[in-house]
């Protein structure tokens, strides 16, 4: 075992001790221990670590956070800028979440304007609210990582006749910084503002520039709610919390003269992530790291708008940060600079790029928002972008590429699409106030309409895309090193079935067992240890629908989990009926591979074994 690993493994007993002396004076009485949990789950198992590479657990097993954001209701003011109406709505939304949307992790949006209303005082009460929200994911076997929200700054700054509004900093912050009469021009989109909108951009560069100390305001404001969800979530549910996102996408308003993006970030962003670190560290946040954004266009898919940046002259992150960024393809959003729908491999040198970002820098990465709109003129190519996504998330390589050198994948990268709203379509939002401007459709902020979930008229949570894009098998934890991974989910654009990475002709067997089904393929090198690889099962994969074949087994309905079983399926924990594939694996070094297919019925035993000898020399010829 390497230093890294046994470091990891150290650590992870640690945490368990430090979860069993602080569940005897935890404030709360409730019980700690998450339906369905077995030996290796707890606060171990839910602790993350960031590290060159990606994330690992307490019990030294890398880690991937798989989820959506929760979500944009926090922005609207119809619910007091949390993101649901009561704690039983955020369990209804959860248990889906879980079950439905395939998530491990969601982004938690919170909302400066209504935590600290007046300049000072924290609202304790709405605090109280988000954590028993928080706390319904919590309870559901969710990991939840913590979000102040902004855009265009704060809704403050627009006027009840706007064409747009924001989300951010409180309306006393707007009423001390005597800002110019906001107007966006003739702007098509909303984040036009940023750039062509006055009163935003002076409102961004007094928050980095802390004029009046309103950054000093907000840190504290951050503080006291770090503080206060260290003092009233449970142990166990504390160690499920993996870190904070200080500030969604940054961008600096304007430049001081001479400066660029690059010393922006350098000067003025960097200095304001070390200022929140240190809060989280008051506040009892010191194993979590904070995931921290970069400028906002410094990934932009637009040439126009692109700005160097990526924080880099921060030096090495991890694991005191996470590389955390967005990505949207702007090109297809605009209907007019990406003609026709995304393809094989389509963002396979964008999410390459954040892999090379977040490797520099020593640091796991996580895309904590992407998607596409659901309606528009520009939602015919939802399908196709966001399976493209899904596909760049899993590895850097396109489907007609991987099995020729799968080892060129890359590590799997974490994401949180944008978003999972409950109330997407029932809304009603008085869009700044305004009684004669009231929003109902899609998510009711500024034309957007990018919730994967909604209510259908019985209350019951419905998917509004393909349950075969959102609900898919990945490693959520694997005892080892990943070499590689890729998932063909057959999603539908359409009637149309899209076929990205076809099983290749050299290997007949597994051709033939696959068929027309989904599959995933998961190539890892085992580390000795005996807690097991993970991987979530999406719910098309039946136990009897479900065949593994693997050096460790072929089995068609692999059994429920024990202790001696190399290829078995249990619950995931939380209850919500969603499922996990594990793997035991022997050995330390040991290379292993697993092929999880829903394409046979009842396969026979030579098929298995000619997929299995097929998997086994590709293996070795490739890893």
């Amino acid at each position: 075992m390497d230093m890294a690993k046994l470091c990891t493994r150290l650590l992870g007993v640690l945490v368990l001790l430090a979860a069993f002396l602080a569940s005897a004076s935890a404030a709360p009485s409730s019980a700690d221990s998450v339906a369905g949990s077995l030996w290796f789950d707890g606060p171990a198992a839910s602790t993350v670590t960031a590290g060159p590479g990606g994330f690992t657990d307490g019990l030294g097993r890398e880690v991937v956070l798989r989820g959506y954001n929760v979500s944009g209701e926090a922005k609207l003011a119809e619910n007091n800028g949390l993101p649901f109406a009561s704690a039983a709505d955020a369990r209804k939304s959860a248990v889906a979440l879980r079950a439905f949307g395939g998530g491990n992790s969601v982004r938690f949006l919170l909302s400066w304007a209504y935590a600290e209303p007046v300049r000072g005082q924290v609202d304790v009460t709405y605090l109280a609210a988000a954590t028993e929200q928080m706390r319904a994911f919590l309870d559901a076997g969710i990991r939840v990582f913590p979000d102040f929200h902004q855009d265009l700054s704060s809704r403050y700054l627009f006027n009840s006749g706007s064409w747009y509004t924001g989300d951010g900093a409180p309306k006393w912050v707007v009423d001390a910084g005597g800002y110019p009469k906001e107007s966006c021009g003739i702007c098509l989109f909303w984040g036009q503002n940023i750039t062509q909108n006055q009163a935003v951009q002076k409102a961004a560069y007094d928050f980095w520039h802390n004029t009046g100390g309103v950054q000093d305001a907000f840190l504290a404001t951050a503080q006291s709610t770090m503080a206060y969800l260290a003092g009233h979530l449970t142990a166990d549910e504390f160690a499920a919390v993996a870190g904070f996102d200080p500030y969604n996408e940054p961008f600096a308003g304007t430049y001081d003269s001479g400066q660029t993006s690059r010393t922006w970030e350098r000067d003025v962003l960097w200095p304001f992530y070390g200022k929140f670190r240190a809060r989280m560290d008051a506040a009892g946040w010191q194993a979590k790291p904070a995931f921290v954004e970069p400028n906002l266009f410094w990934n932009s898919n637009i040439s126009s708008q692109k700005q160097e940046g990526g924080l880099l002259d921060a030096g090495t992150l991890g694991p005191r940060y996470v590389f955390n960024t967005h990505f949207y393809d702007q090109k297809a959003i605009s209907g007019i600079l990406m003609w026709g729908k995304a393809a094989d491999g389509q963002y396979s040198g964008d999410f390459g790029t954040v892999r090379d970002r977040a490797t520099a820098a020593g640091t796991a990465a996580i895309v904590s928002e992407f998607g596409h709109p659901l309606s528009g003129t520009v939602s015919d190519k939802a399908p196709t972008v966001d399976k493209a996504m899904y596909q760049a998330l899993d590895s850097r390589l396109p489907g007609s590429k991987w099995w020729s050198n799968p080892t060129a994948s890359g590590p799997v990268l974490s994401g949180a699409q944008w978003q999972w709203d409950i109330y997407s379509g029932r809304h009603h939002e008085l869009m700044n106030g305004n009684p004669g401007k009231v929003r109902t459709s899609g998510d009711a902020w500024n034309d957007e309409d990018m919730s994967a979930v909604r209510l259908d008229d019985s209350g019951n949570a419905a998917l509004r895309q393909d349950a075969r894009l959102l609900d898919r098998l990945y490693p959520s934890a694997t005892a080892g090193h990943t070499l590689a991974f890729t998932y063909e989910d057959r999603s539908r654009d359409g009637s149309t079935t899209l076929t990205w990475n076809p099983v290749p002709s050299s290997l007949p067997h597994v051709s033939q067992l696959v068929g027309s089904g989904q599959y995933g393929l998961l190539l890892w090198r085992s580390d000795g240890s005996t807690a097991p690889t993970e991987l979530h099962l999406p719910a098309s994969f039946g136990t009897s629908a479900t065949t593994v074949v693997s050096d460790l087994g072929a089995v068609s309905g692999p059994p429920s989990y024990t202790a001696g079983t190399p290829v078995a399926v249990a619950p995931e924990p939380g209850g919500t009926g969603s499922r996990r594939l594990l793997l035991t694996a022997p050995g330390s070094g040991t290379t292993h591979f697993a092929l999880v297919t829903n394409g046979a019925t009842s396969p026979s035993a030579d098929l298995l074994a000619g997929a299995r000898t097929e998997l086994a020399a590709w293996a070795a010829a490739h890893a």
